[in-house]
């Protein structure tokens, strides 16, 4: 009589259990190499549901770092407080970091960090919008669905908005392609903005050293895990012609 294999040995050796802390897959998890930092500009993350990019992500180790830094899942919430877990007595000084079709490269400026207006023009008076920042917003998955982050939520026009110009591109290189060259992980983004924000080049280096050694984990163990790989995203073919 043959045998049949048993589904369900199967799918058992195929588990990898994650970290608690940061969501990884163990044999990615680097929280043992997390700096603390101490950040004055207060830090929310929105992560799209189906953002289940679990090996490449970087959503959860960014906010490791941060002692004020606030992770939420979801698709909408009814005002900035809701979404943060506290109130806000003016949302106008908080800032979402949305490009939209917005680019830095049209703006006619050399800076990283650009505040834009609701039609997508350089804001005048650069140096006091920035300087008078207390939070940022940022927003969590692919193109599209950081997109959809930014409609569903009418009380982001309340904050002000910025666009980033960075002088490299994603340190993700071929691992995972960004739509455009200004597109940053979240981990990046967040480094050059609290750096820029808060004139602490530090941050920066903090925040893409651990980066570093989380692709550099990866690439040491996708080829002898093949578990661990990233699913294929399917491409978004449609135009986006509004921010």
């Amino acid at each position: 009589m043959s045998q049949h294999p048993n589904p369900k040995a199967g799918a058992a050796e195929e588990v990898i259990p994650d970290c608690p802390h940061c969501g990884k897959p163990l044999p990615l998890c680097i929280c043992d190499s997390v700096t603390p930092i101490e950040n004055r500009t207060s830090l929310l993350i929105l992560q799209h549901p189906q953002e289940q990019d679990r090996a490449l992500g970087t959503a959860r180790l960014t906010a490791m770092h941060f002692k004020d830094a606030v992770v939420k899942i979801g698709l909408s919430w009814p005002s900035l407080s809701k979404a943060l877990g506290r109130k806000v007595d003016d949302p106008s000084r908080w800032a979402v970091l949305y490009l939209g079709s917005a680019k830095v490269a049209d703006l006619e400026t050399d800076k990283e960090i650009v505040a834009i207006d609701r039609k997508g023009q350089h804001e005048a008076h650069q140096r006091a919008i920035l300087s008078d920042i207390e939070g940022i917003v940022l927003l969590d998955g692919t193109w599209s669905q950081a997109k959809a982050l930014w409609w569903r939520n009418a009380w982001m026009l309340k904050c002000q908005r910025v666009i980033l110009g960075p002088k490299q591109p994603s340190r993700y290189g071929k691992l995972r392609k960004e739509p455009r060259g200004d597109g940053l992980s979240t981990i990046e983004a967040a480094g050059l903005l609290l750096a820029g924000l808060e004139k602490r080049p530090d941050i920066a280096e903090t925040l893409n050293a651990s980066f570093d050694r989380m692709l550099a984990r990866y690439r040491e163990v996708q080829e002898t895990m093949p578990a661990l790989a990233p699913k294929p995203k399917k491409k978004d073919y449609r135009r986006r012609k509004r921010a």
